[in-house]
Parts: C-alpha cells; sequence; structure tokens
C-alpha cells in the first residue's frame, strides 16, 4: 500500500472514532439505581429492615418522578410486598394494581397476589367479626 494512502486510511479511521465517540447514548429505559440489590438483599433476609428499605425505594421513585425517567420492571411489586410486610396492605394493593398497569405482561402474576390479599382479608373477617 502506498503511503499516501495508508495516512488516508489512517486519517478516516480516526476521524470515524472521534465522531462515533460524539455520538449521545440513547437514555436508559428504567432509573434502576441499587434496586436490584436492594431486591436481592431482601430475598436474603439481609441488608436494610424492611422500613428503610421503604423509605430508600420511595427515595428512588420520588427522584424518578423528578428526572422523568421509567421505575423498572417489578419495583412497584417489591415495595407492595414490603407495605404488606408492614401491615398496610392498601398500600399494598394499590402497589400491586400500578404494576400491572405499567406492565401488562405482570398482569397473571399480580392478580394472584391481589387474589391471595383478598382470601386473606376474608378470612380476616371471618376470625374476627365487627
Amino acid at each position: 500500500m502506498k503511503p499516501a494512502r495508508w495516512v488516508a486510511h489512517l486519517a478516516l479511521g480516526g476521524c470515524i472514532a472521534v465522531l462515533a465517540g460524539c455520538v449521545n447514548a440513547p437514555p436508559a429505559l428504567y432509573m434502576w439505581e441499587a434496586f436490584p440489590r436492594q431486591q436481592y438483599d431482601t430475598l436474603q433476609r439481609a441488608g436494610y429492615s424492611p422500613l428503610e428499605q421503604i423509605r430508600l425505594l420511595e427515595a428512588h421513585a420520588e427522584k424518578a418522578r423528578g428526572a422523568n425517567a421509567n421505575l423498572p420492571p417489578g419495583f412497584r411489586a417489591h415495595l407492595g410486598m414490603l407495605m404488606l410486610e408492614q401491615g398496610n396492605p392498601q398500600r399494598a394493593r394499590e402497589l400491586w394494581q400500578a404494576e400491572k398497569l405499567a406492565f401488562p405482561e405482570s398482569a397473571a402474576y399480580i392478580d394472584s397476589l391481589l387474589k391471595r390479599l383478598d382470601a386473606s382479608a376474608k378470612s380476616a373477617k371471618a376470625e374476627n367479626p365487627a
């Protein structure tokens, strides 16, 4: 290859590399942050207490709202589980329904959670009639 042609190829390659570096990456589809780690820690019964996890997840949701970013799949369902664990079944229901609305593919799972929640509420009423 002639030296002039080699230099032209090298210059062209350098220009392409510089321009490729200037391309903006598409924005992330979801704002994940520490959510996967929090979820893992919950399943391992390690890390933060449920109340602290709720606080962290609610702060994450607020940050996502402020950034106009989407919450990741499972986020609302996980927060709902924590709410239920803390004795707030109504908030759990709201979060699970929001998860189902945001991710329709979760409908079968969310419906099973709601069905169990309803059954639990009925048996609690039967045991403690008002």
